[in-house]
């Protein structure tokens, strides 16, 4: 657990499923928690950047409608509304601990680029120089290959992109499961947590099976794949239960919680 308590840069990701209600609706009680946590920790001497998914989600319920678009146009133009919801809401709460944050919107042209790419990791720096907490999304409105699956696929391989983009030294995936079993525990009451995975094999991505939930484009599977990217880069990667953010600090005091994959840069 050094790997996760020595942590200094480490990149939070956050999924739609722990920012909203199943309506849609921001779960502001939940957000309100994260901004503490995270502005806490910051405050500590860890520099946190905030991976966040939630536009369409955000945007879906700001806007009223009964369920997710199908249209990539109609994606497009709810993740615009959702987006600018979400960061409103984001700098509201980070700014009652006196912390402040910075929108950082990627696509994969930017990384693919090296131009492109360096300019990104000077931003990524300077903020945290700054003592200003990034936060990170897919420009869903521009960029429609997340929505229709082709480019970074989803905020889970986005956020192991971004840990290696800012040569991070820890990337924390909070979600709506915490950690990864060897059966589906929602439908396997005799399902065990896998407590630490030292590589991502054939059998482990078996083991992730499928998506996640309605209101996000991920699942486990996306999770175990974006563990295996960051550890690959030598970073360690923790996926655990986001419904309570006050779980991190179990998790910098040296809790085993959720699924370890990876261990210490070499």
């Amino acid at each position: 657990m050094s790997a996760v308590t020595q942590a200094k840069r480490i990149v939070v990701k956050v999924g739609t499923s722990t920012l909203t209600y199943e309506n849609g609706k921001m779960n502001l009680r939940r957000m309100e928690t994260l901004c503490k946590v995270l502005t806490d920790l910051q405050n500590s001497g860890k520099e946190i950047i905030l991976v966040t998914s939630g536009a369409i989600g955000v945007g879906v319920g700001k806007l009223g409608l009964r369920e997710r678009p199908q249209e990539t146009e109609k994606k497009q133009a709810v993740a615009a509304v959702g987006q600018c919801e979400l960061m409103f809401t984001y700098d509201k709460l980070f700014g009652e601990y006196n912390r402040t944050v910075a929108q950082v919107l990627l696509t994969a042209d930017v990384i693919a680029n090296e131009i492109n790419k360096k300019n990104t990791q000077n931003t990524f720096n300077e903020l945290i120089k700054m003592d200003i907490i990034p936060v990170v999304n897919e420009n869903d409105s521009v960029a429609i290959d997340e929505l229709v699956g082709n480019n970074f696929g989803d905020n889970d391989t986005l956020s192991a992109t971004v840990a290696i983009l800012t040569n991070a030294d820890l990337l924390v995936i909070l979600t709506d499961i915490d950690g990864l079993y060897d059966a589906n525990p929602r439908v396997n009451p005799d399902a065990k947590r896998i407590p630490y995975v030292a590589q991502v094999t054939d059998d482990i991505r078996a083991l992730a099976g499928g998506t996640g939930s309605n209101r996000g484009t991920g699942g486990m599977s996306t999770k175990v794949k974006a563990a295996a990217m960051a550890n690959e880069a030598g970073i360690c990667c923790c996926v655990i239960s986001g419904a309570d953010p006050k779980i991190l600090y179990r998790l910098f005091d040296g809790e085993q919680i959720g699924t370890v994959f990876g261990g210490q840069r070499k």
